[in-house]
């Protein structure tokens, strides 16, 4: 699994390169939380789908 991922931080305004946080196997899939090292945001993955599309 990649260490990085290119996408659109909402703090920053613009494409940022995230870093992983952690990573852990649920019933619903792999949970994988990101964050930016710019504004310190974050985000939860679960299986593709990410909380910043809520």
């Amino acid at each position: 699994m990649a260490r990085e991922l290119d996408h659109e931080c909402p703090e920053c305004d613009e494409e940022r390169e995230f870093y992983r946080a952690a990573a852990t196997h649920l019933h619903l899939g792999l949970k994988t939380k990101w964050y930016c090292p710019e504004c310190g945001f974050g985000f939860v993955r679960i299986n593709g789908i990410d909380s910043t599309a809520v």
